[in-house]
């Protein structure tokens, strides 16, 4: 039996929304730019004291400005470029093992009522989260 993508995808959304999971992805380019063009101009204003000084507040700005961006997951899962959304898939289906279903509603009641299941898919998502996105987790109380 086919095994859709978006099936899998849904389920991943009902998962993270049920822990109420939100992420961030860190934009690192952003915050090198900062870091970099203060080192720049601290450089041209300082000399070498002020590339230290510029280096060092810009670190720090572009570190502010880049944190804290949190989004729900279930929002960047649909955000995903499909082929990000089939290597998460790839992480899901390795735990489902040859689970059947017929629709992603079918899908989200067989794992919601297997708390073994659900307890590993989730790991699994949190995993895809902080290895491939290189994203921080952070769960909304």
């Amino acid at each position: 039996m086919a095994r859709p993508v978006d099936d899998v995808i849904r389920l991943c959304c009902q998962i993270s929304a049920h822990h109420q999971i939100k992420v961030t992805v860190k934009n690192s380019t952003k915050g090198a730019m900062v870091a970099g063009g203060t080192a720049f101009v601290g450089g041209l204003l300082g000399g070498p004291a002020g590339i230290a000084v510029g280096g060092t507040v810009g670190g720090l700005l572009g570190s502010w400005l880049t944190s804290g961006q949190f989004k729900p997951l279930p929002q960047v899962l649909m955000e995903l470029p499909p082929i990000q959304q089939k290597t998460l898939y790839d992480y899901v289906v390795a735990i489902l093992g040859k689970l059947d279903w017929k629709d992603a509603a079918q899908l989200i009641a067989l794992v919601m009522g297997n708390a073994t299941l659900k307890q590993q898919v989730t790991a699994a998502l949190l995993n895809y989260i902080t290895k491939e996105l290189k994203a921080e987790v952070c769960y909304q109380d």
